[in-house]
Order: C-alpha cells, then structure tokens, then sequence
C-alpha cells in the first residue's frame, strides 16, 4: 500500500527547505515529506563550495546593469533582483527571530561587494552605471572611485604589481553579504525535522504519476538497497536542481512539454595560500569577455564557510552531459523529447557565440587560467592555487515562436494549471532569490490559500506586495531590522 502525505518535497536543497518551512507555518497539520537521493542535505547546487555565495542583490553583478546604445545603463533587473534579496533577507530575519534559524553567523556575513573594471570604455561605462544605481533608494550609500590609492586600499591584493596606465575604476556597496546557502538549508531543515516533517536521504524519485482522485503517486527508490516504495501526495514540488526537468517531463504535465536544459558546468580556482586570503575582503565583479554568456561573469570572492574565510575566482566553464553533478552522461540525450526537440535544435542555431565560448573554455590550460585570473590579482602564482569543479547548472531552454527554441539564464517556475505540482527550472541568481521564488509557487499552486495566508506571510515578509523601490521608509525600516537581527552590524570575518 502507497504511504500518504500531504505534501512530498524532491531534492534537500534550499529551494524545498525553503518552501518546506513556509508551508509548515502556514499550515502546520499538513504532513510533509522531504525526499533526497544523495546521503547529505544541500550536496549539490546549495553546497557551498558549488557556488558563489553571494547574497545577489545586483549591487557588483554588472550583468544586471547591461548599457544601452546610446550609452545610458538600464537598472531595471538589478532594482528586480534586488528587491527579491529584500524578500529573502526578511524571511531570513524573521527565522532567525522564530526560533528557526538559531544561528546567522553560521550562514550569513557581511562582506563588501564591489565592482571592478579596467580601460577606458569599460571606466566610463562603471561610471554611467554608478550615476544610474547611486541615486536610487535600494542602493543609496553606493561609492565610485578611479583612484588608484583607494583601490590599493580596498583591494590590496589586486593592486600588488597592477600597471595603473591601464585606468581602473571601483563601484562598491559595504552592506553586501556572503551566504552559505549550504549551511541555511541545514538548519532550514533542522527545523522542519522537529516540527515532524519526514526527512528521507538515499531515497531516489523515479516517477511521478497523476492519480484519478487528483493525488500523485510518487514512486520512490532506495539507492543502497534498492527497495522500491510509493508515496501518494496531495502536492509535489520538484526542486531537484539539474533534475528537475525530467521529473517534470515524466510526470506528463502539459505546462513542462517543450521546455529543454542545456547542462554547464562551473570550475573555480580555490586560493590556498592563507596570507592571500587575508589580504582580499570582498566580492569583486568584473566584465564578461565579449561574447561569453552572463553566467561566465568573473569574480574574485571571498567566501564563508564553516566560520573560516576563503577565496574563489571563476567561473571557468567546464561541460559535461550530466545535469547534475552526481548525474548521468546519460541526463542530456535523455531529455530530448519530441515536445522539445525543436526547441532544442533552435538553440544549437542561435547560441553559437555559447558553443564557441565553451570550446575555448575547455581548451585552456593551468597557465592560461592563471592568466585570466591575472587581470585582477596581477602577481597571480599558479601554487597559490587549485582548481576545483563546482555543481552543474541547467540553463532552462524554452519555446519561442520563430525561433524554435532560446536559452534563457535565469529561473522559471513550472507548474500544473490545477496547482497540484511545481518545480523550478534555471540557475542565477537561483539560491538567493529561494523565498520569492518559493512565494511565488505558493501563490500561483494555492492562490485560494494565498490570500487567506496574508497575514501570516506579511509576518514573514513585511514588505509583501510592496515595491521597496517605491517606499524608501519601508525599505530603511527593513533594511535596519534585516541587519540587526541577521547580526549583519558586526566586523567580517578575516583570516587568523
């Protein structure tokens, strides 16, 4: 006999833990089931290790900010993004305050967050881009600069050796944060155990079938002994990262048909010289090269993990068939489908320059990876650094009229017209936008319920309905609470 609950919830990352533990203040009866196929919560995508860390608020990402032909930069998905961070920062503080999350030090530090650009066009465009963002209410108290002696002071480390007739400018916010999503998700999902919710590791989902009383039934896979169970649910949501698009095709939901992923893997050079760590306390971003895709945005970062600072420089694309980063060579071609076929061929016409990037990507050697590091810490020594692979990122590939198919570098919720099943789909800025993301399943799977949640999710999210960008009161009144009991007022943490 099938087991039942009320809600199942696939993947231990921070998108189910997330939408795990607003469900269980919304609606506390409801039983919930939590099913993971690795041994560890947040092995993938939310590992620390597996990604930036930072809290994106598009506060240093200059993808966010693209400029115009007639020279102007539209803000317009910064102010987005950055609204959405406000949303996750809240539900944050509110956890923190509840009892949920009892400790923000473990997850969360204040670490500036800078933008960095070198040559002529380049400076003018960060200044263009300063005017636009510094005058508005998210992001008043940001700082520009082209001194030379102010970058030596910001970033020492990348101003050892730099030759300054290659004219450099800085764009940097000190509120900026360093998240360990791998570590929030732990405790999101400490919390969700003891209030009695059903946490299952090693327990693989291998189909989701639609049942004739409007339940799914979840059949369900032991990875070590391989015993076979099923699980009847009342809602499913699919936040399985790269492996969501085939729980999504196989649970036969027309909403899922002609969506495709293309899979990109993410490597980082890992400093392991401590006297360097110690020298660099920021998350430095820098320009794309000229026909890279926005996810190739290079950044120098100083990470927090397990109470002890590090520093990541990347991305290097890497490519593998896998959608995951414990997946199958098999992940891709499987999930070409005849729903999707076309939207795959599409994007094999119009993502060339993608092709070409990834070609030269996996050409490069150590020396030439040093050598792109280079650009921001110029006295850059290859025994200073390891290169590591991080998680796998499907880029969500979507119909589009005329074309086939198109990549698109963002996130989508997919969901069933009746609400009955959800899953999320792309990457950045992913994990820092997980408490929108997850409102917005609620709103668009229980829209009766959603409006009958309102006063307890105002609880959580203060400002939900309101545009921040629009009520600079609301937005201080947050912010400082945010800070406060996120114990975000409080010196970064720096090497021993």
């Amino acid at each position: 006999m099938p087991q039942k609950t009320d809600v199942v919830l696939v993947g231990a990352g921070i998108m189910s833990a997330t939408l795990g533990v607003l469900l269980r203040r919304l609606q506390p009866e409801w039983s919930i089931t939590v099913l993971e196929r690795l041994d560890a919560a947040a092995a993938e995508s939310s590992d620390p290790w597996n990604n930036a860390g930072t809290g994106h608020s598009a506060l240093c990402e200059l993808n966010y900010t693209p400029q115009k032909a007639d020279g102007t930069v539209d803000i317009t998905k910064a102010v987005n993004v950055n609204e959405q961070f406000q949303v996750s920062r809240q539900f944050w503080s509110y956890a923190v305050e509840n009892g949920i999350l009892p400790a923000p030090r473990e997850f969360i530090n204040p670490i500036p967050h800078i933008s960095f650009v070198h040559g002529g066009d380049d400076v003018k465009y960060l200044r263009a881009r300063y005017d636009a963002l510094a005058k508005h209410p998210l992001f008043a108290g940001m700082e520009y600069s082209e001194d030379e002696g102010e970058f030596g002071r910001r970033l020492p480390l990348m101003a050892a050796g730099r030759d300054y007739s290659d004219p450099v400018a800085i764009n940097w916010f000190e509120g900026g944060t360093d998240v360990d999503f791998g570590a929030l998700t732990r405790q999101l999902l400490a919390h969700l155990g003891k209030s009695g919710a059903t946490i299952g590791f090693g327990q693989q989902v291998t189909n989701l079938t639609k049942q004739s009383n409007g339940d799914w039934r979840v059949a369900v896979k032991n990875v070590r002994t391989h015993e076979r169970k099923t699980i009847d649910a009342k809602f499913v949501f699919v936040g399985a990262g790269g492996g969501a698009l085939a729980l999504l095709q196989r649970s036969g939901i027309a909403e899922a048909k002609g969506f495709g992923g293309f899979p990109v893997s993410g490597e980082f050079l890992r400093c392991t010289n401590e006297s360097l760590i110690g020298l660099h306390q920021a998350k430095v971003y820098g320009k794309a090269a000229v026909g890279a895709p926005p996810m190739s945005v290079p950044h120098l970062d100083t990470r927090v993990i397990a109470g002890k600072p590090g520093l990541l420089f990347g991305p290097y694309a890497g490519w593998s068939p896998k959608f995951l980063k414990n997946g199958k060579i098999t992940d891709l071609p499987l999930s070409v489908k005849p729903n999707n076929l076309l939207s795959m061929l599409g994007v094999g016409v119009t993502e060339m320059g993608l092709t070409k990037y990834l070609i030269g990507e996996l050409m490069q050697s150590p020396e030439d990876r040093i050598g792109t590091l280079s650009q921001f810490v110029p006295e850059a020594d290859i025994k200073d650094w390891e290169l590591i692979t991080a998680g796998q990122r499907v880029q969500v590939i979507r119909r589009k009229k005329g074309k086939g198919g198109v990549l698109e570098f963002g996130t989508a919720v997919v969901n069933a017209e009746d609400g009955s099943i959800a899953g999320l789909l792309g990457a950045s800025p992913g994990a820092s936008t997980a408490v929108p993301a997850m409102l917005d399943v609620l709103q668009k799977c229980f829209p009766a319920d959603f409006q009958r949640w309102q006063p307890a999710l105002k609880e959580m999210v203060p400002s939900l309905g309101t545009k921040l960008s629009g009520n600079p009161a609301l937005f201080d009144e947050v912010w400082q609470w945010s800070s406060k009991t996120l114990e975000l007022n409080r010196e970064p943490v720096r090497s021993a």
